[in-house]
């Protein structure tokens, strides 16, 4: 056969068309009392309805035609979208083991096989999950201990920030390493200096990754695996990088396992090393060497992205409303003074506890959240969802939801203070997402969050340079962090 003639090459195509439409048509029909949505069209579903760059903005859009509880199909995966503070609380609490599932997104699948906590499933990820929670509270979480290393932590913080001497810089990576510093002390009992090239390396891998995680072509990936594997490009460039960090964790913990003290376990990974020794070799053997690679990257990506991205978005938001931050200021001076932040100033600092909930509302870091699966066959809210059907709960859509939040598009502290100017929470504060897929990390990062928050506004001003427009739209990505911009950071006396 000529290979250059084009009726076989025709034939081929129409071929696998009529395959594509085929499976098609029987995914349709396996669905009973499924949620409704919008019409999906063959082969791509309804990818040509969505943002690429930012899909929460579609999902959101869909749910005012569609109601709180809907389906979407993009490519070859159908999913359910949940939306609203009462359906995703509704799921994830009450419904909280059925709704307990990581879904199989095909682009962490490939990459990182189902081993770590984050994006692992079934006994494996309960055991992970156990382990990583009695762990962190072992080494500190919560405590005295990891709120000193905190205050430690800051010094060097304002140090750094003081030698661009009120000159313009960009944050990032100086926020990036104070946040990651504490997660690292917890897993490697070690900080970096701000300049190491190896920490600058691992962030930038770090940073790569989740911009491309967030791509139209990671969504493209998810939406059709079976096409895109052909396309190796996009998948080397993230397993590389992953690779490279995955490199830096073995050869970590290689080292510390020939200094292992079974009664001086100094560090998450050593606490890792002995449970492994305790474990019997068996088809369940869980602390193998590619969990603790992959729960260490899990933890070192978690710990410093979140919590660095939401500090970010709070500078730039005390630069965007000046009175704001000199409110902060004042409540600062008042119960602190020249003192060192500590974790119980919190309760007396109503204003500034308000103002670092509304940041983390507003810069809603993971707009999407991460996809959750039925563990189960479960009707919920009148519609029967097989088990394995992928489910969003939108948090976008929780932490804007105008039927809780008074201006929900505005950055507004007053959504937690009430007439008399104290501090009141409110339920459809979410943004650790909740249920048995919450954030491990959430005592830690909100520790973090108020100690560098009130740090920094006690020992600086922060405000544009002269000429440049604070644009609040979030760049895209896994997360939503701010757009790269620059910031002044002027000395207080």
């Amino acid at each position: 056969m000529n290979i250059t003639d084009p009726v076989p090459i025709l034939l081929s195509i129409l071929l696998c068309l009529f395959v594509a439409i085929l499976i098609y048509g029987r995914k349709r029909n396996i669905y009973h009392n499924f949620p409704p949505g919008p019409k999906p069209l063959p082969i791509i579903g309804n990818l040509h309805i969505f943002d690429m760059r930012k899909p929460y903005k579609t999902f959101n859009q869909l749910s005012e035609k569609y109601g709180s509880v809907y389906s979407v199909q993009l490519g070859e995966e159908k999913m359910v979208v949940l939306t609203g503070y009462e359906t995703v609380k509704d799921a994830l609490v009450n419904h909280a083991d059925e709704f307990s599932g990581r879904s199989k997104v095909p682009l962490f699948q490939d990459v990182l096989k189902g081993h770590g906590v984050i994006f692992s499933n079934d006994e494996n990820w309960k055991v992970m999950r156990r382990f990583t929670l009695s762990t962190l509270r072992d080494f500190g979480m919560g405590k005295q201990t990891i709120e000193n290393r905190i205050t430690e932590e800051s010094e060097y913080l304002v140090k750094k920030i003081n030698s661009y001497q009120g000159k313009p810089f960009d944050n990032t990576k100086v926020l990036n390493a104070a946040v990651v510093n504490i997660i690292v002390s917890i897993l490697l009992s070690h900080r970096f200096d701000y300049e190491d090239p190896k920490l600058l390396r691992l962030m930038k891998v770090v940073n790569d990754n989740l911009k491309i995680a967030g791509s139209p072509t990671a969504m493209l990936y998810n939406a059709f695996p079976s096409v895109m594997r052909w396309f190796p490009g996009f998948l080397k460039t993230i397993t590389d990088n992953l690779n490279e960090m995955h490199s830096f964790v073995r050869e970590t913990f290689t080292t510390q396992k020939k200094q292992l003290d079974v009664n001086d376990q100094r560090n998450l990974i050593d606490r890792f090393l002995v449970k492994q020794q305790e474990e019997k070799p068996s088809p369940e053997f869980y602390f193998t060497n590619d969990n603790l690679i992959a729960l260490v990257a899990d933890l070192f990506i978690a710990g410093m992205e979140t919590t660095s991205t939401t500090l970010r978005w709070g500078l730039l938001l005390m630069m965007k409303y000046p009175e704001i931050q000199r409110k902060v200021q004042n409540e600062i001076d008042k119960v602190i003074g020249t003192s060192e932040p500590q974790a119980a100033h919190r309760k007396e600092m109503p204003y500034t506890d308000a103002v670092i909930h509304e940041v983390q509302r507003f810069g809603n870091i993971v707009p999407n959240n991460l996809p959750h699966a039925t563990t189960q066959d479960v009707t919920f809210r009148g519609y029967f969802l097989p088990k394995g059907t992928t489910v969003i709960p939108l948090l976008t859509s929780v932490l804007y939801d105008k039927d809780h939040f008074q201006k929900a598009e505005e950055f507004y502290p007053e959504h937690f203070l009430d007439a008399g100017g104290n501090f009141v929470k409110n339920a459809a504060f979410m943004p650790f997402s909740a249920g048995r897929r919450s954030c491990a990390g959430e005592n830690l990062a909100k520790m973090e969050l108020f100690m560098y928050f009130t740090k920094l506004l006690q020992n600086f001003t922060f405000h544009a340079p002269s000429g440049a427009t604070l644009d609040l739209t979030p760049s895209t990505g896994l997360t939503s962090s701010p757009l790269s911009h620059m910031i002044c950071a002027v000395p207080r006396t």
